[in-house]
């Protein structure tokens, strides 16, 4: 059925909810995780070199972020008796990191999770979600909070 899965987190309870779906899955099809992680880029500012936060600070702190979401999916996996490996990755989009992963890990499906906007909210917020639904030519489920 599926032989590899990807599942993006952020850390948030929402994303909780997907791994948990991504790792009951991955039990019952025998298949291995792949955990990602996104770093948002360092906020450069054109109006003044004043930084609020120095960059290799802010790079510091966001990969600190990724790596423990990262290991959150890990640990779960390991304790399913899965195989997981982690990545962490910058983009200014994550939804294009979420499908370079998934590309460069030949995944066969990607289990993410969705706040359920709707209406203007949605469309004024955009998703990550929706974004990877239009644009992926792979399964993705959705697990909705």
């Amino acid at each position: 059925m599926y032989k590899r899965i990807l599942v993006p987190t952020d850390g948030s309870e929402i994303t909780s909810m997907a791994v948990q779906t991504a790792v009951g899955l991955a039990r019952l099809a025998g298949s291995e995780l792949i955990a990602l992680g996104v770093k948002e880029p360092f906020p450069y500012s054109a109006i003044s070199e004043m930084q609020p936060v120095p960059p290799q600070e802010f790079y510091d702190a966001q990969e600190r972020i990724a790596l423990a979401n990262v290991k959150t999916v890990v640990d779960a996996a390991k304790a399913a008796g899965l195989t997981c490996h982690g990545f962490t990755v910058e983009a200014l989009h994550p939804w294009e990191a979420i499908l370079d992963q998934a590309k460069a890990s030949a995944v066969d499906l990607i289990v993410m999770a969705s706040h359920g906007r709707r209406g203007l909210s949605a469309v004024l917020l955009g998703s990550e979600t929706q974004k990877v639904l239009t644009h992926s030519t792979l399964p993705v489920l959705v697990v909705r909070g």
